[in-house]
């Protein structure tokens, strides 16, 4: 049992010393491991410590993560190739470590606990590769090609462990931060009423508001400190925002209400399927099989709304109803007896995986923010009047794009949507997330029209192969940047909300993970997509499209081209499975979780 899990005669003498309160669930404690109690407990003012750390968080993070490439390319001395492999590693692990972060938040810790320690682990990463940055022979020496007694070598032995110790900490860090921090705010408010609900889906909107707060900072101050006053600056900046981190959270503490964990979601799914598996090749032997449906350990969430007197027996769902046979008694094995409570929550997990698997393209996309983009405007004049705009720059397009489109989604699209549709959430999840796939189709087509127009003014000036900016504004690029911007607000946020509200309870911060888990899935088949590409050409005896020292004499346009269709593809087959996906209840906590619901996704095709 876990050491969070309130007892009777605890839960009644709290009752005692607070008796004009009422206790929330019993699945909630404070941060003192006291049952979580109505006013005290919860709510905006809560969540609002979880936005104001996600600022800093975000960053931390991004303020390296960024411009981490040319640390290691000209600090470090690994070619761009092998800078640009280290870098997308690094990102794709610390998103796809927020899958452990979740796991752990609900099987064994909490999301309290589990964020003071990713950011305790962060800082200490950070603290090294700041030390590294700052003493000099921590570093290899500084290289300068054209002489002959300063040749280039990469960081290797001891410095290279240095490095990869401090960047592999901090991923860890964020992967935790990104695993516990979400689903920790979105645990502040009470599902059981509108007023609950609705904040909690604003919660979600500025969630995204405030993580584009700190990559707004990241990418314009700090990113300018690394390249001015050094890299010690920049990650010396990260560490002291990650942990000034640390003491607000902890300034929220007494305004938390914290889940409760409940043991391996994972474990019980796979003992699920073991079940209905081994249940139904019993039952192929015999044509008349009587199902004794195990009921007895049912948990009183089902029933709750039920009088005490009334005897009821829960119904399974008719979809995938392979699985309602894990629910049979079964005398040979015991073991692997299990509770329709089980059995249900088992489903909604295998339901939103092709949910989850539609987004990965998605996610494809937007990394070609941080790859091609920047290289096309890189070759174009990224002059302002008088300022000049650093390629790199270019994503505070999307995020001053996503700041100004978040509060206005949340305070003037929402409303009018719920009046036009007489619903309470307005606009679903669902169609949230097909909104955001319909804006990567079109980014990549725009795209593509940008990389066309880019060559021909290229052509036009004879400029092929010359190294000046093209007599055309980078501004054309920062189009693509909106719209993917825009695809990443309605996407993200869509995600995290779908993930929080349609998972079992007992594995809320595993499933919001999955959010971060698809953009690195994003990022890892991006790069595995340009290597096909590539291959391919090559093996066709044509030249690869996107290979060679000059982006004007690739073939970026036909990659675009290929994302995008390959974008709308994916889109037809997230039509497929939104339009037959069932919500678990018309909005979380109205319903029995085991009653049929009749309606859909409502994702107008």
């Amino acid at each position: 049992m876990s050491s969070l899990t309130v007892t009777p005669s605890e839960a009644q003498k709290h009752v005692e010393e607070t008796p004009e309160l009422h206790i929330w669930e019993e699945d909630y404690v404070d941060w003192r491991k006291r049952p979580a109690v109505k006013g005290r407990h919860g709510g905006m003012l809560a969540a609002s410590f979880v936005l104001a750390v996600e600022v800093l968080e975000n960053l931390a993070f991004l303020a390296n993560a960024s411009n981490l490439v040319l640390y290691l390319s000209k600090f470090m001395h690994y070619s761009p190739s092998g800078s640009a492999n280290i870098v997308t590693n690094f990102m794709g692990t610390a998103f796809l470590l927020a899958l452990l972060g979740g796991f752990l938040a609900d099987a064994f810790f909490t999301t309290y606990s589990i964020f003071l320690l990713s950011a305790a682990i962060e800082s200490l990463g950070l603290l090294i590769l700041t030390l590294q940055a700052h003493v000099p022979y921590l570093k290899p020496p500084t290289c300068v090609s054209n002489q002959l007694g300063s040749p280039c070598h990469k960081v290797g032995g001891g410095k290279a462990v240095m490095l990869f110790a401090g960047l592999y900490l901090v991923a860890l860090g964020v992967g935790g931060i990104k695993g516990s921090l979400p689903p920790h705010g979105a645990e502040q408010f009470d599902e059981t009423t509108f007023e609950g609900r609705n904040k909690r889906s604003a919660f979600f909107n500025y969630f995204i508001f405030c993580l584009s707060c700190g990559a707004l900072i990241a990418v314009t101050l700090v990113v300018w400190m690394e390249d001015n006053k050094g890299w010690q600056w920049g990650f010396g900046i990260s560490t002291l925002t990650i942990v000034a981190s640390i003491p607000i959270f902890l300034l929220g503490s007494p305004t938390y209400r914290i889940k409760t964990p409940a043991g391996s979601p994972i474990t019980t799914i796979f003992k699920v399927l073991a079940s209905a598996a081994f249940n139904n090749r019993k039952a192929k032997s015999s044509n008349n099989v009587v199902i004794s449906i195990s009921t007895s350990s049912v948990s009183s969430d089902s029933v709750r709304d039920v009088d005490e007197q009334t005897p009821i027996t829960p119904i399974p769902t008719q979809n995938l109803e392979f699985l309602n046979r894990a629910a049979m008694n079964n005398p040979d094995h015991p073991e692997l007896k299990c509770t329709l409570k089980q059995v249900e929550e088992a489903k909604v997990v295998l339901k939103i995986f092709p949910i989850f698997a539609s987004t990965v393209m998605l996610n494809c996309c937007l990394a070609q923010l941080s790859t091609f983009s920047v290289q096309q405007a890189a070759t174009m004049n990224t002059k302002l009047g008088s300022l000049k705009v650093p390629p790199a720059s270019l994503p505070v397009f999307p995020v001053v794009f996503i700041m100004i489109l978040a509060p206005t989604y949340n305070h003037a699209i929402v409303p009018i949507a719920r009046k036009l549709t007489k619903s309470e959430m307005g606009i679903t999840h669902l169609q949230r997330i097909g909104t955001g796939l319909v804006l990567s189709i079109v980014a990549m087509a725009v795209a593509a029209l940008v990389e066309t127009k880019r060559k021909n003014v290229a052509l036009k000036t004879h400029m092929l192969d010359s190294s000046e900016p093209l007599p055309i504004s980078f501004l054309w690029v920062a189009l693509q940047y909106l719209f993917l911007g825009s695809a990443d607000l309605f996407s993200l946020a869509g995600m995290m909300e779908f993930f929080f509200t349609e998972a079992p309870m007992s594995m809320r911060s595993l499933a919001t993970a999955l959010s971060w888990a698809s953009l690195a899935m994003g990022y890892y088949f991006s790069s595995v997509l340009v290597s096909v590409i590539n291959g391919v050409t090559k093996a066709c005896r044509l030249t690869p499209w996107l290979y060679g020292r000059s982006l004007n004499h690739y073939h970026l346009e036909r990659f675009y081209w290929l994302m995008c269709i390959l974008s709308g593809l994916n889109f037809l087959q997230y039509l497929f499975w939104a339009n037959r996906y069932t919500y678990r209840s018309k909005s979380a906590g109205e319903q029995p979780p085991f009653k049929e619901q009749q309606h859909k996704s409502d994702l107008v095709v």
